[in-house]
Formats: structure tokens, C-alpha cells, sequence
């Protein structure tokens, strides 16, 4: 388990720069299967249905409400992607890694 997971969302309104390269790249070799697209980190879990992928979807929606942190989720039948940035500082911040380390975590079945 990530020491990612450990940790909380923190809230963000601005006003802070966005993570530097060498700070991102140490993130992410923590997250495997994560990778970065631009502004913001993704990844993509397949599952044998379309119900399993919600199940994920749901569990993602319940997580990112208490973390006050929410990804953008997109659904493709049995396939789930997630972006993760912080809208608010229009980049990276170690809030989305976090949520990343948890949405890992959440069960697939």
C-alpha cells in the first residue's frame, strides 16, 4: 500500500504553483499504470462488465466526496478512465496523487 494513502486531500482554492517535473515524476513512479497527459495524470481499468465498472464508478464518486477532490470519470462499457488534476491551480498538486493511491485501493469487486 502506498504511503499515498496514508494521507488526505487537502483543500485548494489557488493561488500555489503547480508541482514541478521532478517532483511529479517521483509521484507518479508510485502510482503504477498512472500516466501523465499533459495537465493531468490518467489512467484506465477494464472490467468484465459494464455493472463492475460501476461499481468502481460508484466507489470513485463516494471517495472523491470525502476527499473533496474529484477526478473526471469517463465511461466506456466495461472500461473506466480517470483524469486527475487541481482545477483550481490549473495543474498537478499531491492532492491528485492521492486520490490516485486511493482510487487503487478501492476494492474491484
Amino acid at each position: 500500500m502506498s504511503e499515498l494513502t496514508q494521507k488526505r486531500c487537502v483543500p485548494c482554492e489557488g493561488g500555489i504553483p503547480s508541482l514541478g517535473k521532478a517532483e511529479v515524476e517521483k509521484l507518479l513512479a508510485q502510482l503504477p499504470g498512472w500516466q501523465l497527459d499533459g495537465k493531468w495524470i490518467t489512467k484506465e481499468f477494464r472490467f468484465k462488465n459494464f455493472v463492475e465498472a460501476m461499481k468502481l464508478v460508484n466507489r470513485a464518486a463516494e471517495l472523491a466526496e470525502a476527499e473533496g477532490h474529484h477526478p473526471d470519470i469517463h465511461i466506456h462499457y466495461n472500461r473506466v478512465r480517470f483524469d486527475i488534476w487541481t482545477h483550481a491551480i490549473d495543474g498537478l498538486s499531491e492532492n491528485d496523487f492521492i486520490l490516485a493511491a486511493k482510487i487503487d485501493a478501492l476494492p474491484r469487486a
